[in-house]
Parts: C-alpha cells; structure tokens; sequence
C-alpha cells in the first residue's frame, strides 16, 4: 500500500492565456485552447509521487474521453488509481485563464467529483497509509468521513481548504496541518488579511477551533507557520513566474512528502515547508497544472 493516500478530485483543465481576464460582458483573445490534466486532488496525488511518494488517489472520473485522459495520466506519473471509479456524470472541468502576469481565473465544474460519496472512503482501507491529503472539491461530509477514518487509524491528515468553504468544527480538529492561503483563511475565518499581524490572528482562530498546525501560503512571501505558541515566517524562492494555477498543490503535495521523512519535530516542520515553498515556486515557472509539478532532483537543485 501507498504512504500517502489523496481524497480528492480530478478535473480536464481547459486552459487559455489571455493579456488580461475580461471584463463582464466583454469578449478578448487568447491563445489557443489547451487540455491539462488537474484537479486540487489529482494535482497534489502527482506532486508527491514525481517528489519520490508512493501515492494512491481515491475520486470520481466520468465514463468520458475526458476519464480515460485523467485515469492514464496519474498511472504515468506513477499513482496507484485502484480507488478511482468511473461514473455516469462527466468528468470534472475546470475553465482556466491565465493572464500576463501568470495569475489565473477559474470556474469549476464537479461532475463526477460531486459523486465521491462517505461509502467511497469506508470501502478504502486507511491501515497501510501513513498520511491522507485533503482538499474540498469533493462533498464536504466526504472529505469529513475520510478524516475521521484516517484518525481512527492514526494516520496524519492533511487539510487544504480550497475552494474555501464554512467547515464543521469537528473537520477543522481533525486536521494535523490545515493549509489555506490568504484568500482562503479570510473566506473561512471572516477576517481580512493585509499583514502578518492580521493573518496570524486569523490564523489563530482556526488553532482555537481545534486545528493542530495552521500553515498559510503567501505565494511570492513565502508562508507562515503558526501553532499554539509561535509564528515563523519561511521565505520562499524568486523565481520568473509563467503561471500559478498548480503551485498551492505543489506546495502540499511537497511539504507532505517531506514530512513523511522526518521525525515531526519543529526543526523538520520548518524544513518541510521550506521544501514545500521550493516546490511551489519552481512550478510557478511553468505553464498548466501538472505539467508544471518539480521533480525531487528540481526540487534539491533549487535548495543547494
């Protein structure tokens, strides 16, 4: 079995570049349309295992050209799709533009993600998996029921609450490490962000609802690392930045793997986020979703 196993979703990213996001009303050109494997879920499943993770991904893909696209690009990148199944829906979409900045815009569509159901997750077995990602692309009471299957089990869960959403309290304290970024720590926590000061107090109210860790990605500053008694700031990498769409799931899906090979302390903590900062800004340099997801010996040569 896989350390570390990913409930999530999987989505055709139909992507477009454009010098600029339209105006309501207004129609501008772009360059051509292109097909990208993504998903929060598929995309943080093929950051660990090109970083080195045996990974296993647990979703929902359409009977669709689409499904087959998906299903044969995570068994290239080496994840194991023995939890996938195939449904009547689509498969997930997700319209992506990008502008010149390499800053995007994005509507979801489920599909076969909004199918991923608790029943799912109580077929899979948590006892050989050693950490759970999750994000909430898929129904909130799945994402819940996968959690209290992996504590049940004494496996680290990893919660990335993106696209942001109100959570129970009780998901919130199942979470070792709750990930957000800025935008998303505001939408969950109803505060605003516009210094570290802000941010770390807005952090604090998800400790205070039972989050273990809260680490916020800042995207070019880095992240912050808070827990009960401290903060720390990581400074992340300066990089030529193409596209952003995949570098929060880079990031986790980073950060995950190197967690897994260390001993849980603060030091490590500080170099997994460190890692996982490296990986976010190297796929920022590239253009698509898992396209642009670093491998380990990308990752080292940054670092040294």
């Amino acid at each position: 079995m896989s350390d570390i196993l990913v409930v999530g979703s999987l989505n055709a990213d139909l992507v477009v570049r454009a010098p600029r996001f339209p105006q309501p009303g207004e129609t501008i050109s772009g360059e051509d349309l292109q097909v990208i494997p993504g998903g929060k879920g598929a995309n943080q499943a093929v950051a660990a295992a090109r970083l080195g993770a045996s990974v296993s991904m647990l979703g929902r893909v359409g009977k669709d050209n689409f499904g087959d696209f998906l299903l044969n690009n995570l068994k290239s990148n080496n994840v194991d799709t023995t939890l996938i199944q195939r449904d009547e829906a689509s498969t997930g979409t997700a319209i992506i533009v990008v502008d010149s900045n390499g800053q995007n815009s994005i509507v979801l569509s489920a599909g076969a993600n909004g199918k991923v159901s608790t029943a799912d997750v109580e077929r899979a077995s948590f006892l050989h998996h050693k950490l759970l990602l999750l994000q909430l692309e898929i129904p909130t009471l799945t994402v819940l029921r996968a959690a209290q299957l992996a504590k049940d089990n004494g496996v680290i869960v990893i919660l990335n609450p993106a696209p942001a959403k109100e959570l129970p309290d009780e998901l919130i304290a199942l979470a070792d490490f709750i990930i957000p970024n800025e935008t998303e720590l505001s939408l969950l926590t109803g505060m605003d962000m516009n210094d570290i000061t802000s941010t770390e107090k807005a952090a604090r109210v998800l400790l205070q609802r039972g989050a273990k860790h809260v680490i916020v990605t800042l995207g070019s500053k880095g992240a912050l690392i808070i827990d009960t008694d401290t903060i720390t700031h990581v400074d992340t990498f300066k990089v030529n930045v193409v596209d952003t769409t995949a570098a929060g799931d880079a990031f986790i899906g980073g950060f995950a793997t190197k967690l897994l090979e260390s001993a849980l302390d603060s030091a490590s903590l500080l170099a997994s986020v460190r890692f996982g900062c490296a990986c976010g800004a190297l796929a920022a340099t590239k253009f698509g979703a898992q396209p642009s997801l670093p491998t380990k010996e990308d990752v080292e040569t940054l670092l040294t």
